[in-house]
This record gives structure tokens, sequence and C-alpha cells, in this order.
């Protein structure tokens, strides 16, 4: 049994709680919460700690495939010129691709990931999986814009499937964007994810999807054209609201991922989709477009919004609480009451995994962090701020 305190503790449960007492099991199940008051008193079972004690983190969306391409990415080169270099270098050695991923399932941990996101092309990842301290929901993905290739992207996921169901792994099936699914495909996929529990799909990152949406032409389109991957018959959907309303499976929740060039009209209607959930990603998004996401309009249009890091190809760190800061920058009204909960409850309850993690409430495991160098007094997070693993 271990006891824990802290000058505050944020369960999201209650407003934060000052110099309460947790105590677990040694296995991290909450046993007990002690609201104090904050008159502590001293007793020799307590560990106490000058910060925030915080749930776990969640990692609403993230690649461990492509962490092998850490650094190798040019900058602020748009979404287009982004995925033009992934499409170049992505293939290396498998040996050299599960070092890396190995690697980065452990700086998460390091980082207090508890839960985790992860979007899934290849089986490459499942063994790394499968030892890790962090719960994984393997979304994997699907792309393509040649309609006669739908069926053969099916069948290609299907056998990663079928590893995955071998190693007894929660998996999902997802589209990857709006922009780069033909209809065919949306719609072959759309049967094979009708009991999702969870569903994704990259959402708005940049501002020449609606142009190819729209028109098939712009940087996208001609993307597709110098990689040869243009066919003889383009269908997309007809807007991001038509896919989400339309074309994208209707069960379970929907993480929408990035949203960095999302407006109030497709937020309004796509949030009329229920159990929508708006994952924000702000250090790849100024990593790829040099663009933070639109997070007031998300706030003032009530939607439920939830943190990812993406992946090491266009991030630097996987790590939730550098994702925090960066909110906390560039949106300093933001309490850390808020981003809290957007990274543990939140991110949670859109994984449909409340019921373990997200609130230090008694019987659930959600991990336990500590929060530090932190503005204690208008309790904000500082470009210094870190977090350590207590559980």
């Amino acid at each position: 049994m271990k006891r824990f305190s802290a000058q505050y503790v944020i369960t999201n449960s209650s407003p934060p709680l000052k110099r309460a007492v947790i105590t677990t099991t040694d296995d991290g199940t909450i046993i007990k919460i002690e609201d104090t008051g904050g008159d502590l008193k001293e007793r020799n079972s307590i560990e106490f700690f000058n910060g925030i004690i915080i749930p776990g983190f969640v990692n609403c969306h993230c690649h461990l495939e492509l962490s092998h391409l850490k650094g190798s990415v040019q900058q602020d080169t748009g979404l287009d010129g982004f995925i033009e270099q992934i499409r170049n270098i992505r293939d290396a050695g498998n040996e050299n691709i599960l070092t890396t991923i190995k690697s980065a399932d452990r700086e998460m941990d390091k980082e207090g990931v508890v839960l985790c996101a992860d979007i899934c092309n290849t089986s490459l990842s499942f063994g790394i999986k499968k030892e890790s301290r962090i719960k994984y929901i393997n979304l994997l993905e699907v792309f393509g814009i040649d309609p006669e290739k739908a069926g053969r992207r099916i069948d290609e996921i299907m056998k990663v499937a079928e590893t995955a169901e071998k190693m007894d792994l929660s998996f999902f099936f997802v589209p990857h964007a709006v922009y780069s699914m033909s209809l065919s495909l949306l719609r072959l996929l759309r049967e094979k994810s009708e009991n999702n529990k969870i569903t994704s799909v990259h959402f708005l990152e940049a501002e020449c999807e609606k142009t190819f949406l729209k028109n098939h032409s712009g940087p996208l389109r001609t993307s597709y054209e110098q990689s040869g991957l243009i066919p003889s018959r383009l269908e997309t959907a007809e807007s991001h609201i038509d896919a989400v309303l339309n074309e994208i499976t209707r069960a379970g929740n929907l993480i929408l991922v990035h949203n960095t060039f999302a407006d109030k009209t497709t937020i309004k209607k796509t949030n009329s989709r229920k159990n929508s959930f708006w994952c924000v990603c702000p250090n790849s998004n100024i990593y790829i477009e040099n663009k933070v996401p639109p997070l007031k309009m998300l706030i003032e249009e009530e939607c439920e919004i939830v943190i990812g890091t993406d992946s090491l190809a266009s991030n630097s760190r996987l790590s939730i609480i550098e994702e925090l800061k960066t909110l906390q920058t560039y949106f300093p009204d933001l309490s850390i009451e808020e981003l809290i909960g957007w990274a543990t409850l939140n991110g949670a309850r859109a994984l449909g995994e409340e019921d373990h993690f997200g609130k230090i409430e008694t019987g659930k495991t959600p991990g336990l962090l500590l929060l530090q160098n932190v503005d204690l007094v208008n309790m904000k997070l500082q470009p210094d701020s870190f977090v350590t693993r207590l559980i």
C-alpha cells in the first residue's frame, strides 16, 4: 500500500483538492482519496510532493511506425510537402524501425502516457505493444484515392487485422483522411467498421484539403501527380462534413484529428455527429503548417477536446506535457485544470476506457503523475513545467 500527497491533487471528479491524500495498492489501484481541506497532518507513511498530482496522460493520436523518421522531415513545408517527404523516405530496414518504435514506447511511458490510440499501417509495432506498460488501442488505417484499388486496400489491412487478432490486441479499422480516400474505399471501409467502438480520421490539417475535395485541384493534386498516384477516375467525398455525416461509420466514438483549418460551419455541422471528439496536436501542426488549431472556436462550439502527439516525423517528442505547454503559451487564459482534463479524462472517454483511466477515483487504475514547476498561484503551466511518474 502507498500514500501520496501534494500541494494540489486534480482528480477530475471534483475541483482541485489541496493536500489531499491518495492511497493505492502496490499495483496502482486507487483505494481511497482523503480530502484534508488543506490541513495535512504529518504521517510517516505519506510521500508529500511540491507540485500537483494528476492522472496518467492519454495520447489520442500517435504513429509509432514513423518513429524512425525523427529529424528526417523538413519543417514548414505544408501538408503536401510533408506527405511527399514521407512517401520518399518512409521505408527503412525493419531492424531500425523496431528499435525506434521501442524507444518511442519507452519515451511515452516515461512522459506519463498510460493509454494511447496508435495508427497502424502494418503489424510492426504489435510485439512491442504486447510487452508495453501502456495500453494501446490500435487503429488500422486505410488510404487510397484510386477507386479501382479499393478492394486491394481492404485486403491488405485485413491481413494486419489477422495478426492483431492472433496476438489478442485491440483494434479498429479507420480511414486516413477525407482527401486520401476514394468513395469506393470509404464505403468498403464503412462496412468493415460498422461495429467500431473507436474511429479516427485526420481532419482539416491543411487548407489545401478543401480545394482538393471541391474541384480536385491545388497542392494535393500536384503532389499526387508528381508521385504518379492520380487515377484515371477521381471520386471523393463532397466535403469534410459530407464524409463525417454520410461516409464514415456512425458507430462508436469519432476522433477528428488536427482540425488546424477547421471553420465554424464545419465544426458546428460536424459536431451534430454524436460522440465526436476533437484531437489537437499543436506541436505537429506548428512543425508542418506553422499554425495552431482554432482552440477558442472549438471551445465556443462546446467541442470535446482531446490531445495527441502525432509522430516523431512531425514532432521532436512524444510528450503530452509539451503539447499542453504549447497550448498554454498560445492560449494563456487556459487553466491547468482544463488542460489536464483534456489530456486525461476526455482522452479516456474518447477511447472508451473511462472505467479504468482518466480519473483519480476509488477502484480505478489511472496512473499517478507529479506535475512540477507550476505557477501554483495562478494555476498555469510554465515553460519549464514537467511531469514524473509516481505510479
